[in-house]
């Protein structure tokens, strides 16, 4: 689509700037996908060159190094002590016996486990000193999974670590042939607290975030390759076993009967996106109007407006949520007093009507996210450079085409980044419905076709009734993946289209 210039652009009428919006955001979206997909072939590409460059390395290091280096291939660290650097040889020698010994006692068992996840499982022994049969437990599935994907990153991280001896060894050849002396063991102990302190401080946070984080999720995404559940748990019932693609086949199979996931999906997904947007819009937008109003000039008692709202962000929302879910309930207070002055005869039913209870609770998310909203936009309303409205003023704009034109584009500007973040974070909002509704009222459709979800059910509450009730961990490892792929698609393109991302100078 062609691009107009500023002067075209403002020959249009406001219909026609809607239209040309509308037509931008509707091109970016699939430019913003293609951008995408073109990125990771450029990122595949780069890998590949860089995995050629390392072997080509690897391959001159070996035919150009001396006999040290060359012995170093095989005998990690025993170039390093060669030359000196006796505490760098010694780490090294030290990681690959490790290694060794680990890979020859345990690790080979596990990584031989890892192709059927085990053969044998629970039965019964004949004991002859006890005279009778015994439950005997033979292969751990969850175990054997767990710990070969232990050990191939201890594999990998191997690979990096040789790779790392190797260059050691490279760059120590270059350094001796100048005349320079090499770095002792004091002078790497000495760098580890002076410039290479960057790096001890790390360790433990990385290692940290690899053993909770990483770990977990890699362990998340196999599971979802297999028929891990209540009938498979891989130990006390039976072994489970990989699967291939058949849980993704009937997530997204459209099929008749009861085990029809696909609809439960769509239906939830559609719920989630709605609630998103809702969630994220209206608290911005008000959070905004309601931080316009208690800094408008004339207003008295600012402080204690902002105190009353900040209110509800210090009171803990597990104790707020819940209830406020009592309060509206059939034998709550809400229900109570109308019912006392007449003005209902028979109680509203705000958790029980699909269609009611999805109102409420984005109307309560607003009295949740407002405080936070009017926060944020008081400080950027305070850093809007006031000779701005001056000379809107000055030029007879009224108080609206002064929101307009100069409040709500620089808010949008600065709070683009916090909106996307907010709307995926909305996606996963599982505090909000589970605390209210628990994800009810219950739809029987859902029950039957897709583990126990209700109407309110969003993608992350509905993965937790799948694998706390239903011990469907298989198919919550699939939505989960889901989830992720929905974020991670909204996240990047959104991102790539976003006025802060492409004119940062703008407001500057």
């Amino acid at each position: 689509m062609e691009k107009l210039n500023d002067l075209e652009y403002l020959k249009l009428t406001k219909f026609q700037k809607f239209l040309y919006g509308l037509k931008n955001v509707l091109v970016s979206i699939p430019l913003g996908l293609w951008h995408f997909i073109k990125n990771i072939g450029n990122y595949i590409l780069k890998g590949l060159n860089a995995i050629k460059n390392e072997l080509l390395d690897i391959a001159l290091t070996f035919k150009n190094g001396d006999w040290k280096t060359k012995l170093s291939f095989f005998v990690m660290g025993f170039g390093n002590i060669a030359r000196g650097q006796v505490l760098r040889g010694i780490l090294f020698l030290i990681f690959e016996v490790v290694f060794i010994f680990y890979m020859i006692t345990t690790g080979g068992y596990w990584l031989s486990k890892l192709p059927t996840l085990g053969t044998e499982g629970p039965h019964e022994v004949y004991n002859e000193t006890l005279d009778q049969y015994v439950m005997t437990y033979g292969d751990n599935s969850f175990k054997i999974l767990l710990y070969a994907i232990l050990t191939i990153f201890f594999i990998i991280a191997f690979i990096y670590t040789w790779r790392v001896n190797v260059k050691q060894n490279k760059i120590a050849e270059e350094i001796l042939a100048t005349g320079k002396p090499l770095k002792s063991g004091k002078d790497d102990l000495r760098s580890l607290v002076d410039d290479e302190f960057h790096k001890t401080l790390l360790a433990l946070p990385l290692l940290g975030i690899f053993v909770f984080t990483a770990l977990p999720i890699f362990f998340m995404i196999l599971i979802a390759f297999t028929n891990y559940d209540a009938n498979h748990n891989g130990f006390t019932n039976s072994l489970f076993t990989w699967v291939g693609l058949s849980n993704f086949r009937q997530l997204i199979s459209w099929t008749n009967g009861t085990s029809n996931f696909s609809a439960t999906f769509g239906e939830i997904l559609t719920w989630t996106l709605i609630w998103a947007f809702f969630a994220t819009f209206t608290n911005y937008f008000l959070g905004v109007i309601v931080a316009l109003m208690i800094n408008k000039k004339g207003i008295k008692f600012k402080k204690v407006w902002r105190t009353i709202l900040v209110m509800t962000i210090a009171i803990p929302q597990f104790i707020s949520l819940l209830y406020v879910s009592k309060m509206f309930s059939n034998s709550g207070i809400v229900n109570g007093f109308l019912m006392e002055h007449g003005w209902i005869t028979s109680r509203i039913p705000f958790w029980e009507n699909p269609t009611l209870a999805r109102i409420m609770v984005i109307v309560i998310n607003i009295w949740i996210g407002i405080p936070y909203l009017m926060l944020i936009a008081t400080g950027i309303l305070m850093n809007i450079p006031a000779d701005l409205y001056e000379s809107a003023r000055i030029d007879g704009a009224n108080s609206y085409q002064q929101f307009m034109k100069i409040t709500l584009p620089y808010m949008l500007f600065v709070t683009g980044p916090y909106l996307l973040t907010s709307f995926t974070g909305n996606i996963n909002n599982f505090n909000v419905i589970y605390l209210l509704t628990g994800g009810g009222p219950t739809n029987q459709a859902y029950t039957t076709s897709g583990g126990s979800a209700g109407y309110t059910d969003l993608l992350i509450t509905w993965l937790f009734k799948i694998t706390t009730q239903d011990s469907n961990y298989k198919l919550a490892a699939v939505l989960g993946i889901g989830v992720f792929l929905v974020c991670a698609i909204i996240t990047v393109v959104i991102y790539n289209i976003l006025p802060s991302m492409k004119n940062e100078e703008d407001f500057q």
